[in-house]
């Protein structure tokens, strides 16, 4: 046998680095050459890492979440060599025949060790008793247990803070759990409410650990502010209804689709908000382009899939485009220049969007647009209060390049063009 190191390769674009996120092996398993052994993530991508060789795997390079830079051992596979190569299993021999020695005397002596055995099993005819055979745990103790018993009572529905263990310290033994088991149940919870005191360690890994770099990286380096201000979409939503009810094969409209739009027109009268602002460079870049990032929520956290040239696009190729990057992002299939390369970024929480919220800018972006619920809300008009379809935009903006009139102008813009849109329709973009 022979050992082959496999290697973390240089996945390109400049990557140094890159976060295990899965491994697809484990210690002991038999590979084939081309069978994936483990998936990092870098800044842009999640990548699957495939065997260069067939083998056995000996050691990994790390655990889930552990940075590894380009070149750095990833998987140890033991490859079928030549016989000159096989030295290695001897040297595992040669300490178990030392040790046997020093176990077989109490060896000798376990005869005796059964003695130990008797006291569950003269517990065990007590029904009334079964789970406690020792002093009650106190308040917050975590209970002693392997990780085969602590699964084997998940899988019962037994709380192992209400069984008492019989090993050394208060461990709990399987025979513990039969003790419960033949009782009926676990023991009963002590009448009235009982604080509970489990901790539970989430780490944080893979996708949600680059999102909280970026939104933290975010925080602290754009100065966030935010503007709300309530739409009366009643009209729009009349003209949406219509228009979806003659839509035949093509797709159903969303209000999403109508603020692309109505942020394309708008942006053509403020071009630095469809802008990066390069802060370690000092430099605004103001794109022509109207790539929109469409904040979405995935099984895996949240990413923001690009709509890109929206200027060139229709209401109907809008809202296509938006359904098919919202499809692929949550089932994990989104390419990678999919995710990357926005201008402005449209965030919505649907029919949790709230009253108001604050969202955060996607550096190096300057601007956001988040979407509230809307309902219906009786508004004084005319002299009398009448049924209206309201909602409310808030948005916030990086305060370095962006002032608050031209942020509050902006939005008034969109709510003008949100308010009658028919003037969405007409003409190109203008401001």
């Amino acid at each position: 046998m022979s050992t082959r190191v496999v290697r973390l390769p240089d996945i390109g674009e400049g990557v140094a680095e890159a976060e295990l996120v899965g491994w697809h092996v484990k210690v002991g398993d038999v590979v084939r050459e081309e069978q994936p052994l483990a998936e990092v993530m870098t800044d842009k991508a999640t990548v699957e890492i495939p065997s260069p060789v067939g083998g056995t795997v000996v050691a990994l390079g790390g655990e889930v979440g552990h940075r590894l830079a380009v070149g750095g051992e990833l998987v140890r596979i033991e490859v079928p060599g030549e016989a000159g190569s096989a030295a290695p299993p001897p040297p595992r021999v040669p300490p178990e025949p030392p040790a046997r020695p020093a176990p077989e005397p109490p060896r000798a002596a376990a005869p005796a060790a059964p003695p130990p055995m008797p006291p569950p099993a003269t517990v065990r005819p007590a029904p009334s008793l079964p789970w406690s055979p020792g002093p009650p745990r106190p308040p917050g103790e975590r209970p002693l247990a392997s990780p085969a018993v602590r699964q084997r009572a998940r899988e019962a529905g037994i709380d192992l803070r209400q069984v008492r263990g019989s090993g050394p310290a208060g461990r709990i033994l399987h025979e513990d759990l039969d003790a419960v088991l033949r009782g009926g149940g676990p023991a009963p919870a002590p009448a009235g409410r009982v604080a509970d005191t489990r901790v539970e360690e989430v780490r944080v890994t893979g996708l949600r650990r680059r999102i909280a770099e970026r939104m933290a990286e975010a925080k602290r380096r754009v100065a966030h502010f935010s503007y709300v201000e309530e739409i009366d979409l009643t009209a729009l939503e009349a003209l949406r209804a219509t228009l979806n009810a003659e839509a035949g094969e093509r797709p159903k409209l969303t209000l999403l689709p109508f603020l692309i739009q109505a942020v394309v027109r708008a942006v053509a009268g403020f071009p630095q908000m469809n802008a990066h602002y390069d802060d370690e460079a000092g430099v605004i870049r103001r794109h022509g382009g109207v790539h929109v990032g469409i904040a979405t929520q995935t099984p895996n956290g949240l990413v923001v899939p690009v709509l890109r040239h929206a200027e060139a696009r229709d209401l109907w190729d809008c809202a296509a485009e938006v359904r098919r990057l919202a499809e692929a992002a949550r089932a994990g299939l989104a390419a990678r220049e999919e995710l990357s390369g926005s201008t402005i970024t449209i965030t919505s929480l649907g029919a949790l969007g709230g009253i108001a919220s604050t969202p955060v800018v996607n550096r190096p972006e300057v601007a956001i647009i988040g979407v509230n619920r809307m309902q219906v809300r009786p508004m004084w008009i005319g002299g009398g209060v009448v049924p209206r379809t309201m909602m409310n935009l808030s948005s916030s903006f990086d305060h370095r390049v962006i002032d608050g009139y031209d942020a509050a102008a902006f939005i008034q813009r969109i709510r003008g063009l949100l308010e009658m849109p028919a003037r969405i329709f007409i003409g190109g973009r203008d401001g």
